[in-house]
């Protein structure tokens, strides 16, 4: 018997998949302020269906995406309604939010899944600490995530461990192999957060077989583990930023009891947080909270 911290599933798709709007022209930011009813109903739902953590929608909200579309001045405007809309389901779900976590979302800033675009520590370093500015007042941890090398990950939590909260990181993997989407191992990308204060490694937006594959290094680590994968098919190396449905296809084979069974090998390894990212929803997280009860495991809060 375990201990499990359960994660939400993924945000961003789930409000694509709900909204009328399919073409959002600010990424998944725009629900924040077309529809933050409907934010807020993402959130509660994970909530419901049994996530001890709820990751605020701020993961497109950054300076270097919204500049992009020519909205870097909105940032904050998003940040602090990415994090109230998540603490207003979490009270609006009583009893069931009282021991729920709301973790800061802190994304890749140059493109998802691209090594190749990562920059320099310094750059990602002073991003990331602006980020972790505005959503500190509202968070209580942070999970940077979706990381892409180690020296990504390490600007990360070097800006989000001035704050006094916990933070966690979130590798991206390979699809093929249990390593770091720039080829590095998960040892390199341990090493490279010697020293941080880092209170979790998990890996996170790659397919559940990668994740099984790399729990022995992740667990090797020495530091609290975990995984919530992605539904997709395949990640393409040229993968561009804003373009996730059109470049990429949704797995028919991970209903919510085949991602459990994959979520109970993980624990069964020695992870102790897991949940779901994209393609992942609340049913899938409602039945891996039956799964896990059911295995004898005690879900708890952080």
């Amino acid at each position: 018997m375990a201990r499990i911290v359960l994660l939400d599933g993924g945000t961003s798709l789930e409000l694509l998949k709900r909204s009328t709007n399919k073409a959002p022209r600010h990424w998944s930011a725009e629900y924040l302020i077309s529809e933050p009813d409907l934010v807020r109903e993402v959130h509660l739902d994970y909530i419901r269906a049994g996530a001890k953590v709820v990751t605020t929608n701020a993961y497109s909200a950054s300076f270097t995406r919204m500049a992009m579309v020519m909205a870097e001045d909105r940032v904050p405007e998003l940040q602090r309604l990415a994090c109230t809309l998540a603490m207003d389901a979490r009270d609006r779900a009583g009893a069931a939010g009282a021991d729920v976590a709301i973790a800061g979302c802190i994304p890749p800033l140059n493109g998802t899944y691209r090594p190749d675009r990562v920059r320099g520590f310094a750059t990602n370093r002073d991003e990331y600490r602006r980020l972790g500015e505005l959503q500190a007042p509202y968070v209580d941890l942070f999970l940077c995530e979706t990381m892409s090398t180690a020296e990504e990950a390490r600007a990360a939590a070097a800006a989000m461990t001035e704050f006094g909260k916990p933070v966690w990181i979130g590798w991206s993997l390979d699809d093929e192999a249990p390593r770091l989407r720039s080829g590095e191992t998960i040892a390199a990308g341990r090493e490279a957060l010697e020293g941080l204060g880092v209170g979790a490694v998990l890996a996170n937006c790659c397919p559940p077989e990668t994740i099984t594959a790399a729990m022995p290094d992740l667990v090797a680590t020495g530091l609290p583990t975990g995984g919530y994968a992605n539904g997709f098919t395949a990640i393409p190396k040229t993968f561009l930023p804003g373009k996730t449905k059109d470049q990429l296809k949704t797995r028919e084979d991970l209903d919510p009891a085949a991602y459990a069974a994959f979520a109970l090998g993980w624990v069964e390894a020695g992870a102790t947080i897991v949940g779901g990212c994209c393609e992942v929803g609340p049913d899938h997280i409602a039945v891996l909270r039956e799964r896990l009860l059911a295995a004898g495991h005690v879900i708890a809060g952080l």
